[in-house]
């Protein structure tokens, strides 16, 4: 049987900057909604999803990053040095 683990919400200075993003995501599908009903050009409308594909990828990786840094129990002070160059790899690996 799995034993539960406490809840760890992210902390409120990156929960507002999630919020933030989250907020441009959605005005960024928004203005794809009009530019479809407006029949933009479909170049405009690729470019503007791949915007939001690279937004939503960004949010991820600070949200898992946070994970990582915040919510993972037992890291010690070594280690959160290892996972940030952890995440600075994938980040360049994208």
């Amino acid at each position: 049987m799995e034993t539960l683990s406490a809840v760890t919400p992210i902390s409120p200075n990156v929960k507002a900057e999630v919020l933030r993003r989250l907020r441009l995501i959605e005005g960024q599908v928004r203005g794809v909604h009009g530019m479809v009903d407006k029949d933009r050009e479909c170049k405009d409308v690729v470019q503007q999803l791949a915007a939001i594909k690279a937004s939503v990828a960004s949010l991820n990786t600070l949200v898992a990053e946070t994970y990582a840094r915040e919510c993972l129990c037992s890291i010690e002070s070594r280690d959160i040095d290892e996972v940030s160059r952890l995440f600075d790899l994938l980040k360049a690996a994208r």
